[in-house]
């Protein structure tokens, strides 16, 4: 069933758990997505980033979702990811997305404000859910997945993080339904461990009292997501190691000797890793 994404975040945040969020620029990771939160009987979130154009076009994947989602046997979301420009964001909405994510993280604090209030006013007209961001998440030379430009060198600078009374003014000023916030996270593959400041993350839940998101949510240790959840994350992105997962699984496919393949079960088999992978993320998300 199609659901809206302030609906499940509050209702997530109530519970002390957090909403996958599944990047799925493909039939399969749909299909895999869904069939592991139907398993777990919890609800998830399909999202298309921006920069995954390249992969496939929004026009041909956007509709899919969608179908999928209102299928399902689950609450389903579906979202836009790291919308930059306002034509696309107009776009999704007018498919029947419920969700955006209006990401103009790279600009000037008040000029950020300006972009979110403007598709904030329009998407609550319509009845659409929207996720904003402040301040800047990694983005790994290695797999970051999201059209991002690479920033290695970044990482580990604290001052880009997110400042908790400064997403106090972001929130009063914009009404965003949630927030994706920056504590040391990372798109895409961590070449070195992650340092993550979750008590920045309280901090700035104990500001803005809306659910937070957690960009980059692949590799993180299964005790730090439960804290970052306990401290207000709701939302988790988590796209990178799921995809890995399901190449991992085909690899050792192949690797079988004396084997005829045939495409459909090269597919089933990267689709089950995928599914089983998404299924332990939504497991350690929800507490179970």
């Amino acid at each position: 069933m199609l659901a809206r994404l302030q609906e499940v975040l509050v209702k997530a945040r109530a519970e002390k758990q957090a909403i996958a969020a599944f990047n799925v620029p493909n039939l399969e990771m749909i299909r895999a997505a869904i069939q592991a939160a139907e398993e777990v009987n919890t609800p998830v979130i399909l999202q298309h980033a921006e920069g995954h154009g390249s992969l496939i076009s929004f026009e041909e994947i956007g509709p899919i979702m969608l179908q999928y989602a209102k299928r399902s046997k689950v609450p389903v979301v579906v979202h836009l990811d790291h919308g930059k420009s306002f034509e696309m964001i107009m776009q999704a909405m007018k498919l029947g997305f419920t969700s955006v994510m209006i990401d103009a993280s790279d600009l000037p604090f008040e000029e950020n404000i300006a972009r979110t209030k403007e598709i904030v006013k329009i998407a609550h007209s319509l009845g659409v859910s929207v996720e904003a961001e402040l301040g800047h998440v990694f983005t790994s030379s290695l797999g970051g997945g999201e059209g991002r430009a690479p920033d290695d060198d970044q990482i580990g600078e604290t001052d880009i993080y997110t400042d908790p009374k400064q997403a106090k003014d972001f929130v009063d000023a914009t009404a965003v339904d949630c927030l994706a916030v920056a504590f040391g996270t990372v798109h895409g593959v961590y070449l070195k461990e992650p340092k993550l400041d979750l008590d920045r993350v309280k901090k700035i839940y104990d500001e803005v009292k809306i659910p937070l998101v957690m960009h980059g949510g692949s590799g993180v240790e299964a005790s730090d997501y439960r804290t970052a959840i306990e401290n207000g994350i709701a939302k988790i992105n988590y796209y990178t190691y799921a995809n890995q997962a399901g190449a991992a699984a085909l690899r050792d496919y192949l690797k079988a000797d004396n084997q005829d393949y045939f495409l459909e079960d090269c597919i089933e088999v990267a689709t089950k890793g995928l599914r089983e992978d998404y299924m332990e993320a939504l497991k350690i998300f929800n507490g179970k």
